[in-house]
């Protein structure tokens, strides 16, 4: 395996923009800056001085440094001067960005990347990491290179905790999967490791394929799952299970393609949405292509849908 993300092209900078904010406005702003970024975005308790209260979080998010990102970043801006308008007596966001080199992140997030238990049967370790599993217990090891999806952020446990149960429900258990948008391929790799016969993975990310192919091979997966940059309009077969882990936007798109996807009587599991305002608009969206909604999971500000075919 290649010791480097960027083995299969040159490293890029992004530029990184962190929002500080009262918490009434981490929605809002994280929603926007999900959609905008097309990527996950991060929340955390700033660091502040112990008189100042403690009722602001801060918004991470990056933008690609290419051709799009000067209007981009103007539209986060304009975003966030209006957002006081929406939120009386309450005090303006702060933003601060700067560039960030690809090559010293790549290596740097590493040392924050430890195993982790998402759910009693799924852990996640990093390459590089020695663990020992338990009974039952299935490892998926993984190097996520420059792919979103380690299991650390909410959407991907969220998906992974209804594609446990999709295995080890009352119901019969998928014998084929469809991963849209796979990332690092993990959601695909449990579904593999889960049972399933077939297990195809597609992202139209260059990096997201290559570090799921890694990964897939680094599980001895090949057999099972493919990894591809297949777009999903070329994709004919119908799927017992269909599982996209990408922003709201992209899932409302994609709605007719997806439900074409699934098998009769398959299931669906969406990931990467908002609770709230996003979350009952995929509901609705989802719903009305004649699909049942079976359950809807959260963690923090994230909401994941299960759906039936009828």
């Amino acid at each position: 395996m290649p010791d480097t993300p960027f083995s299969h092209r040159q490293p890029r900078t992004w530029l990184k923009i962190a929002i500080n904010a009262p918490v009434a406005m981490t929605d809002s702003i994280s929603g926007f800056l999900a959609d905008i970024t097309e990527c996950g975005v991060e929340i955390s308790a700033p660091e502040v001085d112990a008189t100042e209260p403690a009722n602001r979080e801060t918004i991470t998010g990056y933008l690609s440094d290419n051709e799009e990102r000067a209007d981009k970043e103007l539209a986060i801006k304009e975003f966030i001067k209006q957002l006081p308008s929406q939120f009386p007596g309450m005090s303006a966001p702060e933003i601060v960005s700067n560039h960030i080199d690809e090559e010293d992140w790549g290596k740097n997030w590493k040392k924050h990347f430890k195993p982790i238990q998402i759910t009693k049967r799924i852990t996640i370790k990093p390459s590089w990491e020695e663990y020992t599993p338990s009974t039952d217990e299935i490892i998926i090891e993984m190097d996520p290179g420059m792919a979103f999806g380690t299991g650390h952020h909410a959407s991907t446990r969220l998906a992974l905790e209804f594609i446990d149960a999709c295995f080890h429900s009352d119901t019969q258990a998928p014998k084929t999967a469809l991963d849209v948008g796979t990332g690092t391929g993990v959601l695909g790799m449990a579904c593999a490791l889960f049972g399933a016969d077939k297990v195809l993975g597609i992202d139209n990310d260059p990096d997201a394929v290559v570090a799921a192919q890694e990964n897939n091979q680094r599980n001895n997966l090949e057999q099972i799952l493919t990894i591809t940059n297949q777009d999903l309009t070329t994709v004919q077969e119908q799927f017992d299970l269909v599982i996209a882990n990408i922003t709201s936007n992209v899932l409302t798109e994609l709605a007719e393609l997806l439900c074409q996807r699934i098998a009769p009587a398959g299931r669906l599991i969406l990931a990467g949405i908002l609770k709230g305002d996003q979350e009952q608009a995929i509901k609705k969206t989802f719903t009305t292509l004649e699909l049942s909604h079976l359950a809807t999971s959260y963690e923090d500000e994230w909401a994941s849908l299960q759906f039936s075919k009828n």
